[in-house]
């Protein structure tokens, strides 16, 4: 059996799949829990030191320009979907992915360090084109302008960041909001789409406690 790049202290468990894994490095003290799927067949996956990977999740590059990069201290928490289509995909350390978190795109996308990002949100590097009505929005193809978060962001629990958005440094964003455009640094934005509600030193902390999750 042929297994990915690896440093030393990498723990593995029962029913990981490794497919092209001379295209996979594992750093030093790389955690892999149960039933994860690394897919490089098209790509290149770097999982550097001290990252933990909890079950089931799936990390898949589908072009032979996609690159994953997991930087040092990265927890992804159980079911996280990582696509790279094409573009490059990196995630700074210390950032935290919560449950079910869903992050793809032709586009590249950057989530900055110590980013938070609560469980079943989504991150999408790109977006259907449909200004044509007389053909079907699946052959028009898509925007790819790509995604940047910024360092110290939190996306509370379903939050949605859609194509060609950069979110500022250390804002927070609402529980269930949609991301369409820009958000300044230190900004607490909430709502579909998303709107800028004030800065984060200018709001009470009881006030926060009831729109963030």
């Amino acid at each position: 059996m042929i297994m990915p790049k690896m440093s030393r202290n990498v723990a593995i468990e029962h029913n990981v799949e490794f497919i092209n894994p001379p295209h996979i490095t594992l750093e030093n003290g790389v955690f892999i829990e149960r039933n994860c799927y690394l897919d490089a067949a098209k790509g290149t996956i770097v999982i550097q030191h001290h990252v933990t990977l909890k079950d089931n999740i799936r990390i898949t590059c589908h072009e032979s320009t996609g690159t994953i990069t997991l930087e040092p201290n990265v927890i992804v928490d159980r079911g996280v979907d990582i696509k790279a289509h094409g573009g490059q995909i990196q995630i700074s350390s210390k950032v935290y992915l919560g449950p079910y978190v869903c992050i793809a795109g032709p586009g590249n996308i950057v989530i900055g360090e110590h980013c938070m990002i609560a469980s079943h949100s989504g991150i999408y590097g790109n977006n259907h084109i449909f200004s044509d009505v007389d053909r079907p929005i699946s052959v028009q193809g898509t925007t790819n302008r790509g995604i940047v978060l910024e360092d110290d962001c939190w996306l509370g629990t379903g939050v949605k960041v859609l194509d060609g958005v950069r979110i500022g440094r250390g804002s927070v964003i609402g529980a269930g909001a949609v991301v369409t455009q820009d958000i300044p640094p230190f900004s607490i934005a909430v709502g579909v789409p998303a709107k800028v509600i004030g800065q984060r030193a200018q709001v009470a902390e009881e006030s926060v406690q009831q729109i963030l999750v």
